[in-house]
């Protein structure tokens, strides 16, 4: 089978010659600049010697601001800059790229900041479709590979975070919630926009979307904040996207998702990742539990920073997993600078040979 063929054929209950073999994360750089250190050779030898399953294709389709913010260093310390980025959202990052940024300040902090605000996110801009795009559709009509979209960093709780900030958003959620409505009403129409037009030129197999809206103690906002705030426009894109034909509709959202999963295929959506094993996912219980469930990912990334005995138990722990069906295991996020380079080779060697990946 095809990377394509195998995809789909996992993602509507057909039969497959095998998992498929997926890398969704690299190394973080201060892992990859110790990968180097250790004697990775080449800077994409952790991905390239493996052999993993080839990657899809992108439109490259504006789904985001349009135009976006030009990024812009505001101030600089000894070990960090200040900078505003192409979301408006003023940051302060480390130089050497070991932690994540601190955010300072977000574009849109009340309903007279969206309405300036608003008209980034105009599907009818030109610019949102590349320069080539007649060439690209050209491109796309002959590629044999997995054609998918994705909305990073926007979903429908991530879209008003990423412009608000997460406890602005959660407030007002609460307390100014046609703000959220409009928002998320803007946004919804913007995609169904994009899709629609992409739907008409060319195939798309998959729509990919991001939330990480759960923490290590379950999600960020009720049942009926979902149902609210989330359902009603998932299920507009994800209506559309079963009537063109697109068989994979994959949210990432990290965290612990027992309460998320059910709302998430309530609202359309087939499959879920990374479901990190840190957070206390269970996912043969979730699999079991929703038949209409693909899950991806739950890979155990600590067990890389011990020893090949605990990395022997966890690829033991997922084989019985690998039999309920609906399970593509990869690691559960990127991989911290604990991990050594052989011990990374080790454990996707012996992940390979568990889903039966032959070359």
């Amino acid at each position: 089978m095809t990377h394509r063929e195998r995809m789909i054929a996992f993602f509507t209950g057909q039969p497959v010659d095998r998992v498929p073999f997926l890398c969704q994360w690299g190394p973080w750089e201060e892992t990859h600049r110790r990968w180097k250190r250790e004697g990775m050779k080449n800077d994409d030898d952790w991905y390239a010697m493996f052999g993993f399953d080839s990657g899809g294709a992108d439109p490259g389709v504006n789904f985001g601001l349009c135009p976006g913010f030009e990024r812009e260093q505001l101030d600089e310390e000894e070990e960090h800059i200040i900078f505003r980025d192409e979301q408006g959202v003023l940051q302060r990052a480390r130089k050497d790229g070991t932690s994540m940024s601190e955010w300072l300040d977000y574009p849109v902090k009340d309903r007279n900041t969206w309405e300036e605000h608003k008209w980034r996110f105009d599907p009818d801009t030109p610019e949102r479709f590349p320069a080539d795009w007649s060439k690209r559709i050209e491109d796309i009509r002959g590629f044999d590979g997995i054609v998918g979209v994705g909305f990073y960093p926007y979903g429908f709780l991530s879209g008003p975070r990423t412009m608000m900030g997460v406890e602005r958003c959660l407030i007002a959620m609460a307390q100014e919630p046609e703000l959220i409505e409009d928002i998320n009403a803007t946004l919804c129409d913007l995609w169904y926009t994009l899709l629609s037009r992409l739907f008409d030129e060319i195939r798309i197999d998959a729509i990919y979307t991001w939330e990480d809206m759960a923490s290590k103690n379950g999600s960020l906002i009720s049942p009926a904040m979902f149902r609210r705030f989330l359902t009603p426009y998932y299920q507009k894109l994800m209506g559309l996207a079963d009537e063109r034909g697109a068989t994979i509709k994959l949210v990432d959202s990290d965290g612990h998702m027992h309460q998320l999963t059910p709302l998430f295929l309530e609202a359309g959506l087939n499959g879920i990742f990374p479901y990190e094993v840190q957070a206390g996912n269970d996912v043969p219980y979730l699999l079991k539990t929703h038949p209409q469930l693909h899950a991806l990912g739950h890979i155990d990334k600590r067990a890389m920073a011990k020893d090949k005995a605990a990395m022997e138990a966890e690829i033991e722990r997922l084989r019985p997993i690998l039999g309920l069906g609906r399970f593509i295991p990869h690691i559960d996020h990127a991989i911290p600078p604990d991990v050594s380079w052989e011990n990374y080779q080790y454990m996707v060697w012996r992940w390979k040979e568990l889903i039966g990946k032959a070359d």
